[in-house]
């Protein structure tokens, strides 16, 4: 019974995780392009249909390429740090409901839960930064991190304000409030901000100062 149950998690967790990481690899092609028609560029459009084999492309080019450890990093946490960042963006999915009941883990305190698994992915950036020994590469992740650091209070601000309308702090009890109105309609401004510190949180543009910061140095 025990091996079932434990196949039976693995196959919730793979229902979670396949979608999610096809979708990033799709919406990254479209904002390729969208920054593309955005700088007059042709864009990503050689493999496939308008370019819609480039994600599974650099998806493959990525494990096939050489893996370059600098001969004076710390070559454990060099190596970890990145593994660690993968796995903390991915357990904050545990607790968002796909549909009404289509949840991994339910729990009531899910909120605080996403927000202090998704606080978690500045030690991995940090760790990154600091085990490679490099000076440009530490700047860069100390700018990374306060970037993230300066985002999350607006964020966690914002989600307690809807935890505080929806009276729970269970993701699905708050989705279920929205059944008459979407609080984004009431909350539109704070809709607004969220939807720039998630931005500005992930480093996607115009918030991609980190690479900007390395690129100067």
């Amino acid at each position: 019974m025990w091996i079932t149950n434990i196949l039976i998690i693995i196959l919730h967790i793979l229902s979670i995780l396949v979608p999610l990481l096809l979708s990033v690899a799709f919406m990254t092609l479209a904002e390729r392009k969208v920054m593309a028609s955005m700088q007059r560029r042709v864009g990503p459009n050689v493999w496939g249909f308008c370019g819609v084999l480039q994600p599974l492309l650099d998806g493959l080019k990525l494990f096939v390429k050489e893996p370059v450890l600098p001969a004076n990093a710390d070559q454990p946490l060099f190596v970890w740090a990145p593994m660690f960042t993968f796995i903390v963006s991915q357990i904050g999915w545990s607790v968002i409901p796909a549909d009404q009941g289509v949840v991994l883990s339910d729990v009531n305190l899910g909120a605080m839960y996403l927000l202090s698994v998704s606080s978690l992915g500045v030690y991995g950036i940090m760790i990154a930064g600091w085990s490679s020994n490099s000076k440009y590469a530490f700047l860069g992740c100390c700018r990374s991190v306060a970037q993230m650091i300066s985002y999350e209070l607006p964020m966690g601000i914002i989600l307690m304000t809807v935890c505080l309308i929806a009276g729970s702090l269970n993701i699905s009890e708050i989705i279920a409030c929205q059944k008459n109105i979407w609080f984004g309609i009431p909350l539109f401004p704070l809709m607004i901000m969220w939807f720039i510190c998630c931005l500005a949180e992930t480093n996607r543009a115009p918030f991609d100062l980190p690479e900007a910061t390395v690129l100067a140095l």
